[in-house]
């Protein structure tokens, strides 16, 4: 989905330490109405987050098994989630007026962004028609019934306000895998269904490598990124007012 010729490169953004949920998404509905009414540039955020559990607009919360990290109710599309250190969260703020006001054809360039990126760690990431994310096979782990494991290795769940999107993608780099039994993940409770991570396939790759492959591979398909800006973890940092002031459906 590329921009209109001309356009100025989308703000390219890396946190430096976890991020507060409640932070995180207070500072995206700030810089998302500077989007829409033509403000700030489009932006990508990359962070991290301490351990919790986010329930999308589908959500069950009985899919909470046990809540020994907070539970945040959120906008984004989708079901029960984990987020902590060791996953890259990458909230994507894009103007579709711009680009195109086609929702589906967003989710699956946000997969298609996914895929490409574990492409180069030798990884094949695959859809699932009738499950949400990016999964990989895992032959390895035996089978049920004739059919082979599968792990989910990367969340998608999104909003689009004013044409403008929020949340977007989450993928597993070396989080604590045990940490996802706290829940049902994204309402997924079939036995040969499970979470898997770049560190668990056995893939030793640090955060900035990774970060590296995701904003090559978003060039090819959303346009051009603009910069790198470091910002800090607090609410009131100078990482996150300098956020402020420059300032649906899920897979």
């Amino acid at each position: 989905m590329p921009p209109p010729a001309g356009s100025a490169g989308v703000e390219w953004r890396v946190s430096d330490a976890p991020v507060a949920y409640e932070a995180a998404v207070a500072a995206m509905e700030a810089r998302v109405a500077d989007i829409a009414a033509g403000t700030a540039p489009e932006l990508v955020w990359l962070l991290e987050h301490p351990p919790l559990y986010t329930a999308g607009t589908s959500a069950n919360l009985a899919d909470v098994l046990d809540a020994r990290f907070p539970v945040f109710e959120t906008g984004r599309g989708g079901q029960m989630t984990y987020h902590g250190p060791g996953q890259r969260v990458g909230y994507v703020m894009l103007d579709l007026r711009r680009r195109g006001p086609d929702v589906r054809r967003f989710v699956a360039s946000l997969e298609e962004w996914i895929i490409r990126t574990l492409e180069v760690f030798n990884v094949r990431g695959e859809r699932r028609e009738d499950r949400i994310g990016v999964w990989v096979r895992r032959p390895d782990k035996g089978q049920e019934n004739g059919q082979a494991f599968e792990d989910k290795i990367a969340a998608l769940g999104i909003r689009v306000k004013r044409w403008v999107t929020l949340h977007g993608i989450a993928i597993n780099v070396e989080p604590e895998l045990a940490h996802f039994s706290g829940i049902v993940p994204c309402g997924v409770s079939v036995t040969r269904y499970g979470v898997t991570s770049l560190a668990d396939l056995g893939i030793a790759i640090s955060m900035p490598e990774v970060d590296m492959v995701l904003r090559r591979q978003f060039e090819g398909l959303f346009g051009a990124t603009a910069g790198q800006t470091v910002g800090s973890s607090e609410n009131n940092s100078p990482g996150a007012r300098a956020l402020r002031s420059t300032a649906s459906p899920s897979r």
